[in-house]
């Protein structure tokens, strides 16, 4: 049993066949999916499919995974973080099935919002975490150095959390680490050039490794180019499994494991 730590079934393009996706991710068998938000509306939308989700699981009589969410605005969309929108989030977190904040980070990549505007955001949902007590999903693309001097800086080590979609080399793993925080490995674990990404996974410690999607996005290599679901976890896994030479059940026993203490999620 694999958990997908990081999907975003929100996303219309998952969303569209929602049960179609599902029921592969049961065929797959995943024990859960976190499904996360990027902005506003689109925490809402997490926060109301995780309260109907066993709704929906019951009519119709699937054994699906369960899904929790996480709620917070992507760096893209900082620039519409406003306290209005920081206690709608905290007031969302207090959801049954919500489990962490986030993703919230640095996007020197697009610039989609402002960078002081980005790390304010990062910073005020840091402290709604902390305040919350929930673990912290973080985004970081071309931003690592201000990403880890500005965890460094809120948390000193405080604070539980995973930084998604790791793409950083090993200096910088070894600084997430310091923090106390988890490794989530996607897609690009798979694609023939990620040796660097490859060599990190090899080095993590086995107990801070998660395994995730980002989908729609980030398709593992044989479904390259085409929209990732939470099923496709299970090819993360083998790719994880086969760097650090480890039997498939054992690692993903241990991810398992891993993304349920991070969480908070029943065994």
């Amino acid at each position: 049993m694999l958990i997908d730590s990081h999907a975003h079934l929100t996303d219309r393009k998952l969303m569209s066949e929602l049960r179609a996706v599902l029921d592969r991710a049961a065929e797959a068998e995943l024990e859960a999916i976190v499904t996360v938000g990027a902005d506003p509306a689109d925490s809402r939308a997490v926060a109301r499919l995780v309260a109907e989700a066993p709704r929906r699981q019951a009519e119709a009589g699937a054994a699906w995974p369960a899904v929790y969410g996480a709620v917070g605005v992507h760096p893209h969309d900082a620039k519409v973080v406003t306290d209005d929108v920081l206690a709608e989030l905290a007031q969302l977190a207090q959801g049954e099935r919500i489990v962490a904040i986030g993703e919230c980070g640095l996007d020197f990549y697009r610039d989609l919002s402002p960078r002081d505007r980005q790390e304010i955001a990062f910073v005020q949902q840091i402290h709604l975490a902390r305040e919350v007590g929930l673990p912290l999903i973080v985004h970081s693309r071309d931003a690592h150095d201000r990403t880890i001097e500005v965890l460094e800086r809120e948390c000193g080590g405080g604070q539980r959390g995973v930084m998604h979609c790791f793409s950083g080399d090993r200096a910088f793993a070894k600084r997430v680490l310091d923090l106390g925080m988890h490794i989530g490995i996607a897609g690009p674990v798979t694609y023939p050039n990620s040796d660097r990404l490859r060599e990190v996974v090899r080095e993590v410690p086995l107990d801070r490794l998660v395994v995730e999607t980002d989908c729609p996005y980030l398709a593992p290599q044989r479904f390259r180019g085409k929209r990732n679901e939470p099923a496709y976890v299970m090819y993360v896994a083998e790719a994880v499994a086969e760097a650090r030479s480890l039997s498939f059940d054992e690692l993903s026993r241990t991810c398992t494991e891993n993304t349920r203490e991070l969480f908070g999620l029943p065994g």
